[in-house]
């Protein structure tokens, strides 16, 4: 990063800044090789499922619409929107949990997490210009990401550049997108869950928001035997947690929204100025429980994460043993960066396909 102007970009443009951030993390690898990445199916399971592009778009669509009602900026929230799983490794989550571990066990006290990952593709990983690491984007859209989720205090950011203060909550946009991809991962994975027959909507009659939703599609004279009803169903859960989200956000917009998106202004002691109402806050805490127990926790889903975690387990052993197994522009980083880092790395980087791929050729069999 550029020592002066390392969050800000001063080049004359014809787009305003974010718009500029987001046409930047569109045209990046990383943003591209989202498309073979799991969200929770593995993305040669069948060509229906999400994958982390096809989520970072509908959290991107939802995160705008929600900035427009609440007369944010939307650009600002789409770009977060679009950067926010840039980080997230192969096979999900148990792959980062997996190079969490690996690297501790290491002596690499930071570990793995995909937030500060996806920060660090942002200014440091992509590599677009000469002088400098990273795509050179705005200090908001660098915020937003390393912000996504709350406490944003965690061990391995100490010594964090002091402008981030970790102690104030981010913009709005970012907020927004945080409950933005809630509500995108929770209705994509009913859908997808549904469509794979590891659930069915009887599975989740225990829960007051999914009666809610239900009431709706019934009255569109749509019942549960009805082909269009997961369509509906989705669209309708969509809807209710949108319209409610804008509701209940509302005040604290207005109360905080600023011409421009200011940063770190906003004390992180205080609750969040945007957010639910109490009673879907509650309701889909517990929605997301049952889908914990009975579709994340499903015998399918967790045969395929645990061979993902052994693909990651076995690459980082491989690499480790013998670092010539690594590209020659990966193994020129040992120079400048911590081995292990730049495994990680490296791994992080990797498809689902491209990890299995190379899983292969090194042990001579398929996971």
């Amino acid at each position: 990063m550029r020592p002066d102007e390392r969050f800000f970009s001063f080049e004359a443009d014809f787009r305003e800044p974010y718009a500029r951030d987001r046409d930047r993390v569109l045209h990046c690898s990383s943003f591209r090789r989202l498309e073979y990445k799991t969200q929770v199916f593995l993305n040669h399971e069948g060509d229906y499922f999400r994958t982390r592009l096809t989520h970072s778009l509908e959290v991107s669509q939802i995160a705008r619409t929600l900035s427009r009602m609440l007369g944010l900026n939307e650009t600002l929230a789409e770009v977060i929107a679009l950067s926010h799983d840039l980080g997230h490794t192969p096979f999900g989550h148990v792959g980062g949990d997996e190079l969490d571990k690996l690297l501790k066990d290491d002596g690499r006290a930071l570990g793995f997490e995909h937030n500060f990952q996806s920060f660090r593709v942002l200014t440091r990983l992509e590599k677009r210009y000469k002088e400098f690491d990273g795509l050179n984007l705005t200090f908001a859209t660098l915020e937003g990401v390393l912000k996504h989720s709350f406490p944003y205090k965690k061990p391995f950011l100490e010594g964090l550049d002091p402008r981030f203060a970790l102690d104030k909550h981010p913009s709005l946009e970012a907020m927004v997108v945080d409950h933005a991809d809630e509500i995108a991962y929770t209705s994509h994975d009913i859908d997808d869950g549904i469509k794979y027959g590891l659930i069915g909507f009887e599975d989740l009659q225990e829960d007051a928001l999914f009666l809610r939703v239900d009431a709706m599609v019934q009255e569109e004279g749509i019942g549960r035997d009805d082909m269009l009803y997961r369509h509906r169903f989705v669209a309708g859960l969509i809807k209710i947690l949108v319209e409610d989200f804008i509701e209940h956000s509302k005040e604290g917009a207005q109360q905080h929204r600023q011409e421009e998106p200011i940063c770190a202004t906003l004390d992180a002691s205080k609750p969040l100025p945007l957010g639910f109402s109490d009673q879907t806050t509650t309701e889909l805490k517990r929605l997301k429980k049952i889908l914990f127990q009975k579709l994340y926790r499903h015998e399918k889903i967790v045969k395929k994460m645990y061979a993902g975690k052994q693909c990651i387990k076995g690459l980082y052993r491989a690499f480790s043993e013998d670092p010539d197994l690594l590209p020659l522009h990966q193994k020129a980083l040992f120079e400048s960066r911590n081995k292990q880092r730049v495994i990680a790395d490296y791994i992080a980087a990797m498809t689902d396909r491209y990890a299995m791929k190379t899983y292969h050729e090194l042990y001579g069999f398929s996971l």
